[in-house]
């Protein structure tokens, strides 16, 4: 009896880790979909810049090959030094007026996040129908009288990039196919943390579409993921900032 209880403890385990590392069809369908209406099939071979809280980014796509830069003046202690931050298939790269500096691993890390989760949701829902992407579908819901598919999405760690286990939800508009709303769950040094995105000021430049978000964040910390949006209709979560895309352009 207590062979077969390990039996089906471990058999419970792995199929329970099973299902986090499987798309669901229904959820598939509906990311293809919003990647075809919102254009982003055709940032594979674009080139995009933008500005972002005072730095440059530039991304280079070309079947699967990529380049994500940016770029900044930094003036401390009265010295002016060009910043130039390089992510690549190949790996991480810092420049300082020109000439590339040794990182050390943490450092290295920090900064090829921060530069890779400012293109990552630049372009959403571009690269949601990657390898490394999990896709489940749970409970529709109705946010601000519309109707939205909750679509949950995970990543496998090869592949994945260094966030790889970060847990992201998208409410996808059921009418219109774009994300309007978007959570997550990430774990950094300081702790652990989730933010709510409101997408505002869509507009689309060469048929591709772009979006501004409002971020916020719980007053509490024992909140879940599915919970965000009915905080967020009931006034409970805090407006932290506002992540605004200038001067995008797209070739």
């Amino acid at each position: 009896m207590k062979t077969a209880c390990i039996v089906a403890l471990t058999l419970l385990i792995l199929s329970c880790k099973t299902e986090t590392k499987i798309n669901s069809p229904k959820a598939v369908e509906v990311i293809n979909e919003s990647i075809k209406v919102s254009g982003s099939k055709k940032l594979s071979n674009a080139n995009i810049t933008f500005r972002f809280r005072k730095k440059n980014y530039t991304a280079n796509r070309n079947s699967g090959q990529f380049v994500l830069e940016s770029s900044f003046i930094d003036s401390t202690e009265g010295h002016t030094t060009e910043v130039r931050d390089v992510l690549n298939n190949n790996g991480f790269k810092r420049f300082l007026n020109g000439k590339e500096v040794e990182l050390g691993t943490s450092e290295k890390s920090r900064f090829s996040a921060s530069v890779n989760s400012v293109h990552y949701f630049s372009v959403l829902p571009y690269g949601l129908d990657g390898e490394a992407v999990y896709k489940m579908i749970e409970d529709a819901v109705t946010i601000n009288n519309k109707s939205y598919f909750t679509v949950k999405v995970s990543f496998d760690e090869e592949g994945g990039g260094e966030d790889y286990d970060d847990i992201f939800i998208y409410w996808i508009n059921a009418d219109t196919y774009v994300i309007d709303y978007l959570a997550y769950s990430y774990n950094e040094p300081k702790g652990k943390g989730i933010r709510f995105r409101e997408a505002y000021n869509e507009r689309y430049i060469n048929e591709i579409r772009f979006v501004d978000y409002n971020n916020y964040k719980p007053k509490t910390k024992s909140v879940e993921l599915l919970e965000l949006p009915k905080l967020f209709e009931n006034g409970q979560l805090e407006l932290l900032s506002k992540i605004e895309l200038e001067h995008v352009t797209v070739n």
